[in-house]
């Protein structure tokens, strides 16, 4: 049982706060064993007054209000959510709000390209149509036995990113926007020193945030692909431990928060 978050109103500002943490959640904030992750949480919790949290995820609003409201997940401060294509901030209730001045590049460069690109893609092999319509991105199942690469190809003459992340998602992104480029949009929005901020992710679509110039690991249990692209980054720090313990054990080996949690 985590401990109650207390309102946006009696916290200090993002900024103000000595550490930050941006994680991705699937197989990292959520990943690990239910004790795992509840001593981060808790922790998180008993010391919300000098640590943020930020959701770096490729879930889009609707599940992390969810996750928030019945998943017993502490409610962040701010997400970037839609692999990289929403930034927002969470509210009181746990209701995810865009910030605007954060998004005008995403929306400028994807235009209105989401019937565009699932025309261009309908029928491609090894891909299935994820059946929620994001506003800034198009994405699918992938079947990576079936998936033809050049599909991959076809993407960025059209002008687009794609992304393929743990051998069985397939994103369409607009050029140059990934969870990377978003939270240091967001970083520098709040005017947080970006030296006490842990990013942390698992599979290749948390790639553009491990390496995107602040503190970061690579959860245990870390897609291979993650992992064969991080060499030569030797500043991530690739735990040992899964999920939700391997963010604890980061943040104490990089000496990021004062009251040190208990990995």
């Amino acid at each position: 049982m985590t401990l109650q978050t207390p309102s946006s109103e009696s916290l200090p500002p993002l900024g103000k706060r000595p550490f930050t943490l941006a994680t991705d959640l699937d197989g990292t904030f959520l990943g690990g064993t239910d004790a795992d992750r509840a001593r981060l949480y808790d922790w998180i919790e008993a010391n919300r007054p000098t640590v943020g949290l930020v959701f770096v995820t490729g879930r889009d609003p609707d599940f992390i209000t969810g996750m928030v409201r019945d998943g017993g997940l502490p409610r962040p401060d701010f997400v970037v959510g839609d692999v990289g294509t929403t930034i927002a901030q969470v509210h009181e209730d746990a209701t995810v709000h865009p910030i605007p001045e954060l998004e005008t590049q995403i929306a400028e460069i994807w235009g209105d390209a989401g019937a565009r690109v699932r025309e261009a893609l309908d029928g491609a092999p090894g891909l299935r149509l994820q059946p929620t319509e994001f506003r800034y991105r198009v994405s699918y199942d992938m079947d990576p036995a079936a998936f033809d690469p050049a599909i991959s190809d076809r993407v960025r003459d059209m002008g687009f990113d794609p992304l393929m992340s743990n051998d069985e998602f397939f994103d369409v992104l607009p050029r140059g926007i990934s969870k990377g480029p978003s939270l240091r949009r967001l970083i520098a929005h709040l005017g947080i020193d970006e030296g006490r901020v842990l990013a942390a992710g698992d599979t290749m679509n948390d790639y553009s945030m491990l390496v995107c110039g602040v503190p970061s690991v690579a959860v245990g249990g870390s897609e291979q692909a993650l992992l064969t692209a991080l060499n030569g980054y030797d500043k991530v720090h690739k735990a040992r431990a899964i999920g939700a313990a391997g963010i604890l054990e980061a943040i104490a080996a990089l000496n990021l928060h004062p009251n040190t949690p208990e990995a």
